[in-house]
Formats: structure tokens, C-alpha cells, sequence
């Protein structure tokens, strides 16, 4: 795996993700989508701004914080960290499987050996079960490890939930019930940085319909934001991911 990302990193690649590639397990090159740049993100600013420094701060070799961005679906999680990989051009970026995480060690050590690059391990959508125990693989390591996080390394994880950790997530045969709830929520408050994101209120949504209206060159009108408002009343949500996606439909038609 060492020598096949040093010659995809030669290439000029600098997103990977972890994937099956020839019977083995590998980091393969990928492409990031380039659909939804910073300025495309409406109604997040605060969280634009606090995740761009911190990454600023982290290719500057400054003090910086591992991210946590959890909050609804649609809201622009994603998106964000797909924005900041286009908004930084000696930023590589990571994409390890939630499924994956008893590798998150290895994978470590080995980005840590290139240590004149700088890496954001990004895991997407993790949250675990009631039954799920390797919420501690990722625990180890943001504090606890003998290895750590190396320097050149930033983790990056997105999450419907706050805490990442079921609501359930406990152990009925706990002898300290309180002690095992602390524990699970300890998780998210490893990473230093937590940003929360919420769906839009309804003009948040329609200035995001307009936005991508404008930017598919469609005029904006009183029937349309009936639409889209119908539009996003069926799918029971207000979201930057729900109004790109009435536009689309608006422009099929159907």
C-alpha cells in the first residue's frame, strides 16, 4: 500500500480512498466531486469560516483541532469537506469506510511516515450501534493511543448524531450506569472542533433555491417558490441538499 501511494502521490494524485483494488485492500486515487464550491454553501458561514481556519492553521503548521460536523441530512457536511479539499491545493485528502475503522491505526502510521504532506482523514456518515463496539478503535486513537495522531494528519468526521453513539448505546450490566453514558459521550468531545449543522428555515431554503436557480440561468417567480416549498414539504425537509434537488427537478420537468 506505502508504494502504491507514493507513486499515485508522484502523478499528482491527492485524494485516495481505501478500496478493493486487484484481490487486495489498497488506498486507490479517486476524484473529488467539484459540483458545490464555499461560495455554494448558503446558511452555513459560521461553519465555513471556523472550518476553513482550522484547516488553514493546520497546512500552516499551527495549533489545530480534529473536526466533528454533525447535524441533520442534507445540511452540507459533505459538501464542506469536499469544498475545502478544492479550496487548498496542498491538501490530500483520506476516505476511510466507517466499516473500516479497526485499520484507522495502520493507516496512521503509514500517512504519518509522509510527513512533509499533509493529510485529512475524512469518515463519513459514522455513527454506531447499540451494538457496536468499535467506537473504542476510534477512541484509542484521538486519546489514548501510544501512537496519537500523527502531525500531518487531520480527522475529519461527519455525523447525523452528536454524539455519535446511539441514543441505546449503553450496557445494561453497567454497575455505574452514569459512568458508561459519560464514557459514550466522551467520544465527540475528543475533537476539538464541533460544528453543528441545521436544517434551513423556509427563506434559508428558498434563497438556496434561488441561488441554484440563478446559477442554471432560470428566473425566480412566485410559482416556482410555491413549488419548491410543496417540493420540500413531501420530502419532510428544508436543506441546501433538498433545494439543489428541486431544481433539478424543476428543470426535467417532471
Amino acid at each position: 500500500m506505502y508504494d502504491a501511494l507514493t507513486d499515485a502521490e508522484a502523478a499528482g494524485n491527492r485524494a485516495f480512498a481505501r478500496l478493493q483494488w486487484q484481490g487486495a485492500w489498497q488506498l486507490v486515487p479517486i476524484s473529488v466531486r467539484d459540483d458545490v464550491l464555499l461560495d455554494d454553501l448558503l446558511g452555513i458561514d459560521t461553519q465555513k469560516t471556523a472550518a476553513h481556519s482550522n484547516v488553514a492553521a493546520f497546512l500552516n503548521n499551527q495549533p489545530y483541532n480534529h473536526m466533528l460536523l454533525w447535524g441533520a441530512r442534507g445540511t452540507g457536511k459533505s459538501s464542506l469537506v469536499r469544498a475545502l479539499f478544492h479550496a487548498f491545493a496542498h491538501l490530500s485528502i483520506v476516505q476511510l469506510a466507517c466499516d473500516d475503522l479497526d485499520e484507522l491505526a495502520y493507516l496512521l502510521w503509514l500517512l504519518g511516515k509522509r510527513d512533509t504532506q499533509h493529510y485529512l482523514l475524512y469518515i463519513d456518515d459514522l455513527s454506531f450501534a447499540a451494538d457496536d463496539g468499535s467506537y473504542r478503535a476510534l477512541k484509542a486513537v484521538l486519546d489514548g493511543s501510544l501512537q496519537g495522531i500523527p502531525d500531518n494528519v487531520m480527522l475529519c468526521v461527519t455525523s447525523n448524531r452528536r454524539h455519535l453513539l446511539s441514543e441505546y448505546h449503553s450496557d445494561e450490566r453497567a454497575i455505574h450506569p452514569q459512568e458508561d453514558i459519560e464514557e459514550h459521550i466522551s467520544l465527540s468531545e475528543r475533537f476539538g472542533l464541533r460544528l453543528a449543522f441545521h436544517p434551513l428555515s423556509q427563506s434559508g431554503y428558498l434563497t438556496a433555491v434561488a441561488y441554484w436557480l440563478k446559477q442554471s440561468g432560470i428566473e425566480y417567480d412566485e410559482q416556482i417558490e410555491r413549488s419548491a416549498l410543496q417540493f420540500a414539504l413531501a420530502r419532510g425537509s428544508r436543506s441546501a441538499r433538498v433545494a439543489a434537488q428541486f431544481v433539478r427537478h424543476y428543470q426535467a420537468g417532471e
